[in-house]
């Protein structure tokens, strides 16, 4: 009984503590802004790399489960920057017509456990 109580002194005098995962992982997401039809708003899709059915959407859902609607890119922008996005790179693609797309890659580092699947 006495080891014992010596043993549990020892470990509460040198602090030992368990070990926490401090590591971080860097993600990606690809944003992809096209306008729309008949409208001067955007429409705002995002790509985090993950599997989805053909009929699952990417666009940006409010609290209430509807689609969100930015009043131009900029304000897309501004909403995944709150949200702790930083901008990677943007492109436009054309098809030809007047219709452009535009794509912005963000990055954002999550604690490991967190990062996303």
């Amino acid at each position: 009984m006495k080891k014992l109580i010596v043993v549990l002194a020892i470990f509460s005098a040198t602090g030992i503590h368990a070990q926490t995962d401090t590591s971080t992982v860097e993600q990606y997401c690809e944003v992809v802004a096209s306008q729309r039809l008949l409208s001067n708003k955007v429409t705002i899709d995002i790509d985090y790399g993950e599997a989805r059915s053909l009929f699952q959407s990417n666009k940006v859902k409010d609290d209430s489960g509807k689609a969100k609607k930015f009043n131009t890119v900029i304000d897309a922008l501004n909403y995944l920057g709150k949200d702790g996005w930083k901008l990677v790179n943007a492109f436009p693609i054309s098809s030809g017509t007047d219709n452009t797309v535009y794509h912005y890659v963000f990055r954002k580092l999550f604690a490991s456990k967190d990062a996303l699947e």
